[in-house]
């Protein structure tokens, strides 16, 4: 059976600005890769609410999992719950569960739970909350989407988080390739390969060093004798 798929929808202004680099679409990919949930397609968005809708609506007809990043932080910006419950037509306020999460974490820390900081525990009716190690305002998960912060590290304990209740297929594994040549040099017979190992990802990554073009070919799969196959066959077809 095919692996399960997914998406990523990854929100905010800053992104798309240039000002923050996103990690987390390279960690989640890596999870999953791992967990055997192939990752389909990312999306980037601004923290505009139309496009949030209609970007989740999309996504979770089209893919099995949905993971969103950013935008369910305590200010005036931070929109995606509330995109999230009109995408499913669903009631939003403040939970209990989650408020109690988070004025237990503020009176330890010695802080006030105020008006902002509770706006972290506004959470869709039906939704299911994702622990957070880290910060401890909570994810949520609304039929398929997951719906996580976007700082780095609590986007990824949040993964660790969700991850163990997900069913997955086979890990992907790949095997590299490198070829000092140009990659129109070995163009032909990587087409050959592939048409002969059609159940195989076969990628070929170009790269020049100091004047000298190569390729890294990539070969990927669930079968790890198909892929020793295909990679034996690369190798003394190109006498490498």
């Amino acid at each position: 059976m095919a692996n399960p798929t997914a998406a990523m929808l990854v929100i905010g202004d800053e992104i798309l600005s240039g000002r923050t680099r996103d990690a987390n679409m390279h960690y989640l990919a890596g999870e999953l890769t791992k967990h055997g949930i192939d990752l389909k397609e990312v999306r980037i968005v601004s923290d505009d609410a139309p496009a949030i809708e209609a970007a989740v609506k999309a996504l979770s007809d089209d893919h099995d999992h949905v993971f969103t990043s950013g935008g369910i932080g305590p200010t005036h910006d931070d929109i995606t719950a509330d995109c999230i419950a009109r995408a499913f037509g669903a009631q939003i306020d403040i939970r209990d569960d989650a408020r109690a999460l988070l004025q237990a974490h503020y009176d330890n820390s010695g802080l006030e739970l105020n008006e902002a900081r509770l706006r972290m525990a506004r959470i869709p009716d039906g939704a299911v909350l994702i622990d957070n190690p880290v910060s401890t305002a909570p994810g949520f998960a609304m039929e398929n989407v997951h719906v996580m912060a976007g700082v780095p590290l609590v986007f990824q304990a949040m993964v660790a988080s969700v991850l163990p209740g997900l069913t997955g297929g086979s890990p992907l594994l790949s095997q590299t390739l490198r070829v000092d040549r140009g990659e129109g040099d070995i163009a032909a017979t990587l087409s050959a390969l592939a048409g002969d190992f059609a159940d195989l990802t076969i990628g070929c990554y170009p790269f020049q060093i100091n004047g000298v073009f190569g390729a890294n070919v990539v070969v990927r799969g669930t079968d790890g004798a198909r892929i020793d196959a295909a990679t034996t066959r690369l190798a003394k077809e190109l006498d490498l």
